[in-house]
């Protein structure tokens, strides 16, 4: 059994190969052996091919992002004169659509340009100075294409997206390809050196060229989701272009429609989201909160006069902990906390001042 074993092994393994041989690939029984055994003596190269556009993935979002044309009534010869365009995206079925300004526009009037050429009027229905959001609704319209929102909570560094603008040839957009190359937790958008309570803190950076073309416009994922919004600042004589993550977004189209982001809480501070690093380099024993600050040393420009934090007593040093028993974290800044707050809502808040923790009750 053992050798008879060795045998089959041996056939198995050779005698194909003997059967290839000139001199013994006459023989019957090697014929008979391999009659359904083929030898192939050559390489073959396969190619997979991937597929170069990203055609599949903006087909649908493309559809619901238009340019919003911006007029100003001129108050003495009561017509409308254009003033700015800009690229917008419908969030909703019955035509609300968001566009980003650093300012709302007083006294303006909305035009809003299809993709496929056709126009509609739009009316304000609000701005969130918290995310620098203009919100409108078109007007007589009952069914409008609109995209879906990603959970942006779930973005990781690393994501490939696509970037849709709006381009002045009718049906066509605009389109850029890039990664999420960082999530900024300390990204203010105060346009400040320093963060500011009433502004929303967290940004996705987006490794692509020339995002300045395409503020407003929306990043979505390779599942046609959006994640983010593009929104641009000017600090210190630098255009920066970020994404305005999806999520706050969708909560400042909620206070909107429900007629409460006028009633977002104004606490009015400036301040520094402590890191590691930055407790490094000022010899803070605290890694973590928000650090009461102005480059200028003086808590008089640090704090809004008549606004929450100067008449409860902050000054310029003390470190904010914790909101409500909320601890302010860089993944959950003061300023995302306290927007979970609204006008007149009275919150504890502990602070660290002179090494000494303490808690008082604040009204916003």
């Amino acid at each position: 059994m053992f050798l008879g074993g060795l045998g089959s092994l041996f056939v198995t393994a050779y005698t194909p190969y003997l059967s290839s041989l000139p001199l013994l690939n006459t023989l019957n029984i090697l014929k008979k052996i391999t009659d359904r055994v083929t030898v192939i003596n050559k390489t073959e190269q396969v190619i997979v091919r991937e597929d170069d556009s990203v055609e599949k993935v903006v087909s649908q979002p493309a559809t619901s992002v238009v340019r919003v044309l911006i007029f100003s009534q001129n108050e003495k010869s009561r017509e409308n004169e254009f003033l700015a365009q800009k690229t917008g995206v419908l969030l909703t079925n019955d035509g609300v659509a968001v566009l980003y300004s650093e300012q709302p526009f007083s006294n303006a009037s909305y035009k809003i340009l299809f993709p496929d050429g056709t126009s509609y009027e739009a009316s304000s229905m609000g701005y969130d100075s918290f995310t620098n959001l203009v919100f409108l609704r078109l007007n007589e319209i009952k069914n409008s294409p609109s995209i879906a929102l990603a959970n942006s909570d779930d973005v990781r560094v690393g994501k490939k997206v696509v970037i849709i603008g709006d381009a002045d040839t009718e049906y066509q957009s605009r389109l850029a390809v890039g990664i999420v190359g960082n999530i900024d937790y300390t990204f203010n958008l105060s346009g400040k050196t320093v963060s500011s309570s009433e502004k929303l803190e967290g940004v996705f950076e987006v490794d692509s060229n020339n995002l300045k073309m395409f503020v407003g416009g929306p990043a979505v994922s390779f599942n046609g989701e959006m994640i983010g919004l593009v929104g641009s600042l000017t600090l210190d004589n630098v255009l920066h272009t970020f994404l305005i993550p999806a999520n706050a977004v969708r909560d400042a189209l909620q206070r909107t429609i429900v007629q409460t982001v006028s009633k977002r809480p104004v606490f009015g501070a400036y301040y520094l989201p402590l890191t590691k690093t930055l407790a490094l380099s000022m010899h803070l024993e605290k890694t973590e909160g928000a650090l009461i600050y102005s480059p200028s040393g003086k808590t008089g420009l640090s704090l809004l006069s008549n606004a929450s934090a100067s008449r409860a007593g902050f000054r310029f040093g003390d470190i904010i902990l914790s909101v409500d028993g909320t601890n302010i974290t860089p993944h959950n800044p003061l300023s995302t906390v306290l927007s979970q707050y609204s006008l007149g809502d009275t919150v504890d808040i502990r602070f660290i001042r002179d090494k000494e923790e303490k808690t008082i009750k604040v009204q916003l």
